[in-house]
């Protein structure tokens, strides 16, 4: 279904449009950052929040690393990552070095059979197949990086190519 030069891809994928991102999201004020734009998550910045606690519940089911500090979602606000700008921007780059880590060691074998996990979004063990994780991992964070980039757009924000050919080598 996928293979390791897939991950490897979307993580490049995912670091270079999470670099253009915060070059966007620089030049909004933090007022701006947090008005409520009727997204799911409402701004932009629990937006960003809540993809950055996507990304390290999944890669920490991928790596065996840390995962955020508490993964019941009837009891974690997923949006209060951070609390600032600067401090999203640190944790950010360092998820992305992670992700990119976790997907340049991976190798055929560490991409199938199945992955359980305890999923606190409906409070019960679940068993999906590895590579389909995967590709909901990479797929979320395009998912919700589509969102910001919309919301961006209709804050005045500098735009950016989102489309993967134009992928720096």
């Amino acid at each position: 279904m996928i293979t390791p030069e897939y991950c490897a891809l979307m993580a490049r994928y995912n670091s270079w449009q999470n670099a253009e991102l915060s070059t966007s999201l620089e030049n909004l004020s933090d007022a701006d950052l947090r008005a409520d734009r009727g997204a799911f998550f409402g701004s932009i910045f629990r937006t960003i929040n809540h993809l950055l606690w996507g990304d390290t519940l999944w890669i920490s089911r991928f790596d065996g690393g840390q995962g955020p500090a508490e993964t019941d979602l009837s009891k974690t606000d997923t949006t209060d990552t951070t609390a600032t700008l600067a401090e999203w921007t640190l944790a950010r780059g360092a998820m992305d070095r992670r992700i990119l880590d976790w997907a340049n060691s991976t190798k055929p074998e560490d991409l199938s059979g199945d992955l359980t996990w305890y999923s606190g979004s409906i409070q019960s063990e679940i068993s999906k197949p590895r590579a389909m994780c995967i590709v909901q991992f990479f797929n979320h964070q395009t998912h919700h990086r589509g969102q910001v980039h919309a919301m961006l757009g209709a804050a005045g924000a500098p735009m950016y190519t989102t489309d993967v050919p134009f992928l720096p080598e």
